[in-house]
């Protein structure tokens, strides 16, 4: 969950739908299905993927593409994003619960003072938003590593506190990255359903992005409404987007980026999806869809 003015705060195969349904629905706008990927439990917030590790070439190849019975994986220059950097950041921490004097202390998001970072929101039934976020950022990696891209996490565990927003904004942007997504769920009306793509407004450092962001978060939205069974949101933004000029993570990047409220954890039927793995694969694989052909 992000915070707003005035508060604290797939079937088989997915990527091949979501690039099918991609090439369907947009006429200008992408894969493969995912390869091996960790396993996240389904509910609950001790569901978790295996400890984070160092973006290493090939850490992702066991099973899909890279089996003896698999036809022979591509060269690595073949690859759709061989080359490209990609900056993944997902939302808060599992430790911030446990350190509110951290995480509550002021920084500056480039055109205001907000807190270092915050928990982040949860289901009715107590699954974390930051455990959804770190879920769905570490099949996104995988995803992407496949795909021939270095990955830059913001964070590489579960159990830590922070970084605060704008340290990770610096993470990403001193890694040069081609592209970045913000990882998030929201914490909405009950009543309300839906995704929403964030996008920065210039205010300065950001300037030379905005332009390309826009771009990008097209392909997010168009990706996650082939790809995912999640629909825009009916209670914020417009068409599934929304700018946002409060946010340290959108107002301080030097790279295209945009922030995924990928549901409301508030509402029933979306906290449903979210907290399963069959959606968390969904997503990511709608977000490599929309940097593939972002980047492409």
């Amino acid at each position: 969950m992000t915070r707003r003015p005035g508060r604290a705060g797939a079937g088989r195969n997915p990527r091949r739908a979501v690039a099918g349904a991609l090439a369907a629905v947009v006429a200008a706008c992408g894969g493969a299905g995912p390869s091996a990927r960790p396993t996240v439990g389904s509910a609950g917030p001790a569901a978790s993927l295996p400890t984070a590790t160092p973006d290493i070439p090939g850490l992702s190849g066991e099973g899909g593409r890279g089996t003896p019975s698999a036809s022979p994986s591509p060269s690595p220059s073949a690859l759709p994003l061989a080359g490209k950097i990609i900056g993944i950041d997902p939302g808060h921490n599992g430790g911030n619960f446990t350190d509110p004097a951290a995480i509550g202390r002021l920084i500056w998001n480039g055109t205001g003072w907000e807190t270092c970072d915050t928990t982040g929101t949860t289901t009715d039934g107590g699954y974390t938003e930051a455990q959804f976020n770190f879920n769905v950022a570490r099949y996104l990696q995988a995803d992407l590593r496949q795909d021939g891209a270095q990955v830059v996490l913001t964070r590489t565990s579960n159990d830590g506190v922070g970084p605060c927003v704008n340290r990770r904004a610096e993470i990403i942007n001193a890694a040069r990255a081609n592209v970045a997504v913000d990882i998030h769920a929201d914490g909405g009306p009950p009543s309300g359903r839906g995704f929403t793509v964030l996008e920065p407004v210039a205010d300065g450092p950001n300037d030379r992005v905005i332009a390309a962001s826009r771009r990008f978060g097209a392909d997010v939205r168009q990706a996650m409404l082939a790809g995912t069974t999640m629909p825009e949101s009916d209670y914020t933004g417009v068409d599934g987007i929304m700018p946002r000029d409060d946010l340290a993570g959108l107002n301080l990047t030097t790279v295209p980026k945009v922030l995924i409220e990928c549901g409301n954890m508030r509402n029933a039927t979306d906290a449903a999806l979210l907290v399963t793995a069959r959606f968390q694969r969904q997503v990511a694989a709608a977000l490599t869809a929309a940097i593939v052909r972002f980047l492409g």
